[in-house]
């Protein structure tokens, strides 16, 4: 009994977390940028990507467009920068409307900033956060990538753990 339980578990796993080359073609086209990492990413975000290759067709190609270079964007952070990623994430998606609000529209004026702009901010440190009233104290920052963190995305957002 215990080998069939075992069994069966071990087939579900496998099904839920399939291996690059078992993808399907069209789902291997979408997730291309992936490619390199998919073997190593745990089941949970397989299926979360997987599930956007499922909806890719369906988007218009601007969408389709920007989940590609969001992609490529992901593929190339360091194990340390998707974390600190997921992480701005979720205390972005936990902002209530009026912050998040605010963020985007900040997000959206350093996106159309120049090149040259960007890549002057991204090279200086963050500021520090200003203290909150009674002395007590913020918590750490997480690490800054090569750019301001996005308000929440509309899709793909980064896996989650």
């Amino acid at each position: 009994m215990l080998a069939l339980a075992t069994t069966a578990a071990h087939a579900q796993i496998t099904l839920k977390s399939p291996a690059w080359n078992e993808l399907a073609e069209k789902d291997r086209q979408v997730l291309a940028p992936l490619q390199s990492d998919w073997n190593n990413l745990d089941a949970q975000r397989k299926q979360k990507w997987l599930g956007l290759a499922k909806r890719y067709p369906t988007l218009r190609p601007d969408e389709q467009q920007r989940i590609q270079t969001q992609m490529q964007e992901w593929s190339r952070l360091t194990p340390d920068q998707r974390n600190a990623a997921r992480e701005r994430y979720k205390s972005l998606k936990s902002l209530p409307p009026d912050k998040k609000s605010e963020v985007r529209e900040k997000w959206e004026e350093y996106q159309s900033l120049p090149e040259e702009k960007k890549r002057e901010l991204a090279a200086k440190p963050p500021p520090a956060p200003a203290k909150p009233a009674g002395g007590a104290r913020t918590p750490a920052r997480p690490p800054a990538t090569s750019a301001p963190a996005p308000p929440a995305p509309k899709a793909p957002a980064p896996p989650a753990s």
